[in-house]
């Protein structure tokens, strides 16, 4: 009989069948992808930027109450918006996955009963980071490497939030190199996406009027729009990643997923 390992070096892991997954699925189901990210992500974002943010630099400096009970408001919002949306678009590439479609209502559901596990696992991550950034910056990257496929292992399996990390790490082993370098891919293409944002700016001598807006305290509407733009784009983008990953992980440490997931959400 075959060992786990010898299964898993005959099995591929490829950084170019994880991004080919989550191309396919943006370009496959884009209302949901795309749709919830703007929707529950980019738009709220830009929104608060917009209207809220300029209405706390102008409230009285002698009573900060305000805007500090709105800021903590508006953070909370953003968590559970960006909880929702991780999960969601993690149900849409599930879905996809294994050969079907994961409508709009189906992800947005899956991403509100999701929301706060996934605050609960987030927080935990974060105070991971932190203490392990504190000790070494080594540390608090191995960690996230070990930890990347925390999130989508907790919604498509319903693990826990502490049995979560303990799946991702038990995936991850064995691939750590390659999901690193999958990694500062994404964080490359990030920052290439935001160039181009800044270069369209320039063209359009948008630098100047936001220059001089956000020193009032305002910001244009092209920047608005090109913000919602780029952040509905890195967020469908990452999303659908790092659920690829995790996937590809599973059928390389325990082959061909597509019933296992296919029972999933069923």
């Amino acid at each position: 009989m075959a060992t786990t390992a010898g299964w898993t070096e005959e099995r591929s892991f490829s950084i170019g069948k994880i991004l080919r997954r989550a191309f396919g699925v943006m370009g496959d189901n884009p209302v949901p992808v795309f749709g919830i990210a703007f929707f529950f992500g980019a738009l709220p974002q830009q929104l608060y930027t917009y209207l809220v943010n300029p209405a706390m630099l102008a409230a009285n400096p002698n009573n900060a109450v305000p805007g500090i009970i709105l800021s903590i408001g508006s953070s909370v919002v953003f968590l559970m918006f960006g909880m929702l949306v991780q999960g969601a678009i993690v149900r849409a590439t599930a879905a996809y996955a294994n050969g079907s479609r994961a409508t709009f209502g189906e992800s947005v559901g899956t991403g509100l009963s999701m929301a706060l596990p996934l605050i609960g696992l987030t927080i935990l991550l974060i105070l991971g980071l932190m203490l392990g950034f504190i000790l070494l910056v080594i540390p608090g990257i191995m960690l996230y490497i070990m930890w990347s496929v925390a999130a989508p292992a907790l919604v498509v399996e319903e693990t826990g939030v502490f049995a979560a990390f303990g799946r991702s790490r038990f995936l991850t082993k064995g691939a750590r190199w390659k999901i690193f370098g999958l990694q500062i891919l994404l964080v490359v293409v990030f920052m290439l996406l935001s160039s181009v944002v800044g270069v369209m700016m320039v063209a359009s001598g948008g630098l100047q009027n936001l220059a001089a807006q956000m020193a009032d305290g305002q910001l244009p509407v092209s920047y608005i729009i090109a913000a919602v733009i780029s952040g509905t784009l890195m967020t469908a983008f990452w999303s659908a990643t790092q659920t690829s990953l995790y996937i590809s992980l599973r059928e390389w440490k325990e082959g061909p997923q597509a019933e296992a997931l296919a029972n999933v959400f069923a």
